[in-house]
């Protein structure tokens, strides 16, 4: 049902907008608009904050069926949730109430600082500085790669309030954006997702009250780390969801594609491709679900999980928009279908939230 539901307004209210927002590179607002009228933009968050309280599989499904049409409107429910499950996660009670309710009603979206200009794979060397000052932290760094900067009204930054001790002197803090000091840079010119702005943070001593910190001092990378444990999963259902969408499309140009008198549908070396595209995103979807219910449990063996889930159903999308690609031959090429889209988007799912080289180290430092 939750799959229908989302699949039949995807189709209606965001799918028709989904090649103009990527020809502008303008943000979805109408996407954004539809996910908020139907409570679908941030269905992570508990219901005893106003949300959904929606379980990792349903978040899961949300951000595929989004996926399917538009990767850049997918970030919405994606992105609210790694900007907040820090929160959720680490938070106390005030700060919890404070923040995902207005996430919740969909008054404000949230999203996640973490990486900066010379601290990427290597998350731990960031430079970011939060000193104590009285009842407050004063902020002061960069952070890039921010997915939907100055559209969130918040944001879950890591800060460094202890230089000698590297990864222990990291915490976590919330930032508005109506926070004195908080600017940001322009929007990068990007490969694909390019209605989701990607922007640059800029802190310039934000002073903010002590009790916007995320738990204790010096547990903010910690807290970083098992957010991704449970988010990379999302990243796995947006991977997901563009490589279902672009073998739905190439299975219907086969059939109405005729050379040689014949649908392309009807050669072999045609139906093989879609066969093994078909195959890889099954095995995709069921590493992907089955990761999704050891986030729910917090099963043991979820930074495994989570990492090949994400690892394999990114490394699947791209593989997959290739050959569908390759499928509409010519047509694949042009921006009048949707496919080549399709193909640039899939190529961040490869590359944010851990680079799948990254995601190889995290496998082998936790085998099950």
């Amino acid at each position: 049902m939750l799959r229908d539901a989302v699949r039949s307004l995807a189709e209606a209210k965001i799918a028709p907008y989904a090649a103009a927002v990527d020809e502008e590179a303008r943000f979805p607002q109408e996407a954004l608009d539809a996910l908020v009228a139907n409570d679908l933009h941030a269905v992570h968050v508990p219901e005893e904050y106003g949300g959904a309280g929606a379980d990792a599989l349903a978040t899961v499904i949300v951000i595929e069926e989004v996926a399917r049409v538009c990767a850049s409107s997918s970030l919405i429910p994606a992105v609210n949730k790694l900007g907040s499950l820090p929160v959720i996660l680490s938070g106390s009670e005030a700060l919890k109430k404070k923040y995902m309710t207005p996430l919740a009603k969909g008054d404000a979206m949230f999203s996640y600082c973490l990486s900066e200009p010379d601290a990427g794979s290597d998350a731990a060397g960031m430079k970011t500085r939060a000193v104590r000052d009285g009842d407050a932290y004063v902020l002061n760094g960069v952070k890039r790669w921010i997915t939907n900067a100055g559209e969130s009204e918040y944001y879950t930054v890591m800060a460094v309030t202890d230089p000698a001790k590297r990864s222990k002197g990291i915490s976590a803090f919330v930032v508005e954006k109506s926070d004195e000091g908080v600017s940001f840079g322009a929007p990068e010119k990007k490969l694909g997702i390019k209605g989701s702005p990607t922007r640059e943070v800029y802190l310039d001593n934000v002073r903010i009250p002590a009790d916007r910190m995320i738990g204790e001092e010096g547990t903010g990378f910690a807290t970083a780390m098992r957010t991704l444990d449970h988010t990379r999963i999302t990243i796995a259902a947006q991977a997901l969801g563009i490589a279902q969408g672009a073998l739905d499309y190439a299975k219907g140009y086969v059939k109405e594609r005729k050379q040689f008198g014949k649908p392309i549908a009807d050669f072999q070396g045609v139906q093989f491709m879609l066969a093994d595209m078909a195959m890889k995103i099954e095995a995709a979807r069921q590493l992907t679900y089955a990761a999704a219910a050891k986030s729910e449990r917090g099963d043991a063996d979820l930074t495994f999980q989570g990492a090949a889930a994400k690892c394999f159903a990114s490394d699947v999308a791209m593989e997959v928009t290739t050959d569908a690609v390759q499928l509409l031959g010519g047509y694949g090429y042009t921006r009048d279908y949707p496919v080549e889209r399709m193909m640039r988007d899939a190529k961040i799912t490869q590359i944010y939230e851990g680079t799948n080289q990254v995601q190889r180290i995290v496998m082998a430092r936790n085998l099950p």
